[in-house]
C-alpha cells in the first residue's frame, strides 16, 4: 500500500510540475516623447531692477535676444561700495564681448532708528 502512495504521489508530483505555465515577460514601452517645434530666430526680452533702501541692495539687469544676437547689461553694489556694470553682446561672428564699468555708487543712507529707551522696573522688597 505504501508502495502504491509513493507511486500516486510522484506521478501527481509530475503532472504539476509539467504543468507550471511560466509567468509572462511584460516589456516597458518606451513613452512617445514629442518634440517641441524649433524656432529658427528665437526672440525675447527681460529686466529686473532691485532698489532696497532698507538693506542697501541695489542691483539690476536687462537682456535682449534677437535670432543669435544677445545683448544686455547688468549692475550690483561691489563690497567695496563702488557699482560695477557690465554691458555685453554676444553673435556667432564675434562671440560673447563685454565691457566693464566702475563708478561710486549713489545709496541713500537708511536713518537709523533710535532704539527705544530703556524704563528700569520698580525694586520689589519683600517683608516678613
Amino acid at each position: 500500500m505504501v508502495a502504491k502512495f509513493v507511486i500516486v504521489a510522484t506521478t501527481l508530483m509530475a503532472v504539476v510540475k509539467s504543468s507550471v505555465i511560466p509567468a509572462p515577460v511584460a516589456y516597458a514601452t518606451a513613452p512617445i516623447v514629442k518634440t517641441e517645434e524649433y524656432d529658427p530666430h528665437p526672440q525675447y526680452t527681460y529686466a529686473y531692477d532691485v532698489q532696497d533702501s532698507l538693506t542697501g541692495d541695489a542691483k539690476s539687469q536687462q537682456e535682449t535676444r534677437n535670432g543669435d544676437v544677445v545683448s544686455g547689461s547688468y549692475s550690483f553694489i561691489e563690497a567695496d561700495g563702488t557699482r560695477r556694470t557690465v554691458e555685453y553682446t554676444a553673435d556667432p561672428v564675434n562671440g560673447f564681448n563685454a565691457v566693464v564699468h566702475r563708478e561710486p555708487a549713489v545709496v541713500k543712507a537708511v536713518p537709523a532708528v533710535p532704539a527705544a529707551p530703556i524704563i528700569a522696573a520698580p525694586a520689589y522688597r519683600y517683608h516678613h
